[in-house]
C-alpha cells in the first residue's frame, strides 16, 4: 500500500492510494500516520477497509492543496554517512568499517513537493537522494535476522545538507543537516509488503534538469537489514523513527568545482518504486 498525508502544513490528513491510482481519505480509519498507527494490525485493518471499498475518494481540491510529509510526529530522524563506496570516495574520506550515524533534526522535515529554504549563512547547501525507513514496531539490540520485521514502509528522501555548517564547523554533522525543510519525505510511504527487497531499488536525482545523481541500494556498503541491527544497539528505535541510509555519488560537494544550490534552482528525484519530488529551492525570507 502506498499512504499519504495531504492538505496545508500543520492541519494533513491521512490517506491511502487505491489499487486503480484513487486518492482515498483514511482519516474514518486513523487520525494520522505515526507511531501510533503504523503497527501491523491498524495496517492490516485498512488494507481490509481498502479492500471493501468502504474508503470515500479524497477530494480533489483537498489534494491540490498540498501533500505533506507521509507521516508525523516523528520522534528521530537517524542518518547513515558514507554508506555508498563511491560517495564516500567524492567526498574524499574512508570507507566506513561500520555505519557512520548521525541525527537529523525531526523539525526538518518537509513536504515532497514543497520549497527547500536556504537558511541563513548558507554558502554549500548540497542535495542527496536516499532510501528512507519507517520504523513500525520499536525495539533495541534487534537481531538482523528480525530486523525487517520492525519496518513499516520505505519512502524517498533528500537528505539536503549544508556543507560549510557540516564539516567547516566542527565535526558534528548533525548542525548541517538539520535545517527547517532540510528533510523532504515521500510523496509516499510504501508498506513493507509492497518492497520485498528493499536492496535493488534505483535511485536518481537532478537539478534544473541535469541528472546529477544515480545509484542503486544493491550498492550500500551496510543494507537496511544491519543498520536497523547496528543502530538499535547504540539506541532504542521507536515506532514512527525514519532511518535514511545514505547517498550514491553525484552530490555538489564531489564536484570539481564544487557545485551547490541556489535560490531558483529546482531539485527532482525518484526512488523507484517509491514516487518522486519535486522541489524549488528559495532563499529565507530577509536572506539574499
Amino acid at each position: 500500500m502506498k499512504l499519504f498525508r495531504y492538505g496545508p502544513r500543520g492541519r494533513e490528513k491521512p490517506g491511502v492510494l487505491d489499487t486503480d491510482g484513487t486518492l482515498l481519505d483514511a482519516s474514518t480509519l486513523v487520525d494520522d500516520w505515526h507511531g501510533g498507527t503504523l503497527d501491523d494490525a491498524t495496517l492490516a485493518r485498512l488494507r481490509e477497509a481498502v479492500a471493501a471499498r468502504s474508503l470515500a475518494p479524497v477530494d480533489d481540491g483537498d489534494v491540490e492543496t498540498r501533500f505533506g510529509a507521509p507521516l508525523t510526529g516523528v520522534g528521530k530522524i537517524i542518518g547513515i554517512g558514507l554508506n555508498y563506496r563511491a560517495h564516500a570516495a567524492e567526498a574524499g574520506l574512508d570507507v566506513p568499517t561500520a555505519p557512520v550515524i548521525f541525527l537529523k533534526a525531526a523539525s526538518a522535515l518537509n513536504g515532497p513537493f514543497d520549497d527547500i529554504v536556504l537558511p541563513p549563512g548558507s554558502v554549500e547547501t548540497d542535495w542527496e537522494v536516499e532510501l528512507a525507513v519507517v520504523i513500525g514496531a520499536g525495539g533495541a539490540h534487534i537481531p538482523r535476522a528480525q530486523a525487517l520485521a520492525h519496518v513499516a514502509g520505505y519512502c524517498a528522501a533528500n537528505d539536503v545538507s549544508e556543507r560549510d555548517h557540516q564539516l567547516k564547523r566542527g565535526t558534528q554533522w548533525s548542525r548541517g543537516k538539520s535545517a527547517d525543510t532540510f528533510a523532504p519525505l515521500g510523496p509516499w510511504l510504501v508498506t513493507r509488503d509492497a518492497v520485498p527487497e528493499p536492496q535493488n531499488l534505483g535511485l536518481t536525482l537532478a537539478v534544473n534538469g541535469e541528472t546529477m545523481q544515480t545509484g542503486n541500494t544493491a550498492d550500500m556498503i551496510f543494507p537496511v537489514d544491519e543498520l536497523i541491527a547496528d543502530v538499535s544497539t547504540y539506541m532504542s528505535l521507536q515506532p514512527g523513527d525514519v532511518l535514511i541510509t545514505g547517498t550514491p555519488p553525484g552530490v555538489g560537494l564531489g564536484m570539481k568545482p564544487p557545485r551547490y544550490l541556489r535560490a531558483g534552482d529546482t531539485v527532482h528525484l525518484e526512488v523507484e518504486g517509491l514516487g518522486e519530488q519535486r522541489a524549488r529551492v528559495v532563499d529565507a525570507p530577509g536572506r539574499g
